[in-house]
């Protein structure tokens, strides 16, 4: 199975936010898409970094509560794992299980921002994986 395989049922939208807005900015965004991660982009297409919750949680602990007036570019990960539609899924899993991210962009050939998947997106991709393989071998063995 093909990241392409996730989009089509997930779909491509990406939730950015540009390296100045504030940790607190971020926090609402985060809330109210109910995401855990958001791609730090200027023009939503050119990825400067990503930032999570646990980015926040570790710099809240890190530098106190000022932090959440400081920008979004202060607690970012700039060296990002990303991967392309084509990568299987598989692949990839391996990917963030290795380099412990929860969530991975998904550029184009250009290295243009397309989507992103989460590690959640690729664990529902497995278990749906398997649980048509269950009935498939269900029907063949009543069939």
């Amino acid at each position: 199975m093909k990241i392409s395989d996730v989009l089509r049922s997930k779909g491509h939208g990406v939730v950015t936010i540009a390296p100045d807005e504030t940790v607190s900015g971020l926090l609402a965004l985060l809330y109210e898409n109910r995401i855990g991660a958001c791609v730090v982009s200027t023009d939503g297409k050119t990825i400067e970094g990503i930032v999570s919750e646990r980015d926040v949680v570790r710099s809240l602990h890190a530098e106190g509560t000022a932090v959440l007036l400081g920008p979004v570019s202060r607690i970012m990960t700039s060296d990002v794992t990303t991967g392309r539609a084509d990568d299987e899924v598989s692949s990839l899993a391996a990917t963030m299980t290795n380099e412990r991210v929860r969530h991975v962009p998904i550029v184009d050939e250009d290295g243009v921002l397309t989507a992103i998947v989460s590690i959640g997106d690729v664990v529902k991709s497995r278990l749906n994986e398997l649980q048509s393989e269950r009935d498939q071998l269900r029907d063949y063995i009543t069939h």
